[in-house]
């Protein structure tokens, strides 16, 4: 039994098959000139986790910026396509306007005020809200029930945590705002695999649990799809392969050119290197 015959995805039910967010035939230019996302399109289920694979430079963090409207810091914009969420069209909204809507994106590399304590970055994701101080307290409480961790931290300053406690931080900074929906990018990022395993275990439980849906970017397949419901693989700026998790797993070409293990057993990254001009979804 060869290695990627052991991995198997992780007891997640499938959510129903309700279209939350839809992004419809997008491209993405960025000054002007370079075009970075060429027609991609994907829909994520409503209480679904929705995994977006790809290597460095595949336009996973684009897309999710292109859904949230981040993209004019970085004289971005989408040239052509739609992004509907619950039916309506969202792209122009400015990111407080998409957070009021219910869709927050925790960004790659862990952001977060490092001169604020952890209890103060955990505070400032309700500032868009109109609660009251009773409803904004219980909810920090379910944050520290899912992060118990960070409750012990509370009062330390966020940038003297560690790279895992500062993620930690972030995600639960998005879910002081109530949302509907996460666009979590790389949260895998220069995480151990033991914290790696710990973070996405608790996205999984915020699915199941509080109901939020999930539309991750990730570089670490094995995991993701270990944890999603279905996944989208990008290439080049092109959605290239996708499919429910579980198949995407145990697929031949996602084995060998993404978890590099073959039938014939784990390949080095020389033998698989020309692996572009025999991808059977490019042929």
């Amino acid at each position: 039994m060869t290695q990627a015959e052991t991995i198997k995805p992780t007891d997640v039910a499938a959510p129903a098959d309700e279209p939350l967010l839809q992004v419809s035939n997008i491209e993405v230019i960025y000054n002007h000139v370079i075009l970075v996302l060429k027609g991609v399109s994907l829909s994520v289920p409503k209480g679904g986790i929705t995994a977006l694979l790809g290597g460095n430079g595949a336009g996973k963090t684009t897309t999710l910026k292109s859904i949230s409207n981040l993209l004019h810091s970085e004289r971005g914009e989408v040239t052509k396509g739609r992004i509907i969420y619950r039916g309506e069209p969202i792209y122009g909204l400015n990111p407080t306007e998409l957070v009021q809507k219910g869709v927050i994106q925790v960004m790659e590399g862990r952001h977060c005020f490092e001169h604020l304590t952890v209890e103060e970055n955990l505070m400032t994701g309700a500032y868009t809200r109109r609660s009251s101080r009773g409803e904004i307290e219980a909810d920090l409480d379910k944050v520290y029930t899912y992060f118990p961790r960070l409750k012990e931290r509370r009062k330390s300053q966020a940038g003297y945590t560690s790279g895992g406690e500062q993620q930690m931080v972030a995600i639960g900074r998005a879910l002081m705002s109530r949302p509907e929906t996460i666009l979590l990018d790389e949260p895998s990022m220069g995480l151990a695999p033991q914290l790696v395993e710990e973070i996405f275990n608790i996205v999984k439980s915020l699915n199941e649990k509080e109901g939020a849906t999930f539309l991750l970017a990730e570089q670490n397949t094995n995991v993701a799809l270990r944890f999603a419901h279905y996944g989208y693989i990008l290439e080049s700026g092109r959605v290239v392969m996708d499919g429910p998790a579980a198949e995407l797993l145990e697929n031949p070409d996602v084995k060998e050119f993404y978890l590099g293990v073959s039938d014939e057993g784990r390949k080095s990254f020389r033998d698989v290197r020309s692996y572009r001009r025999r991808k059977r979804w490019l042929s």
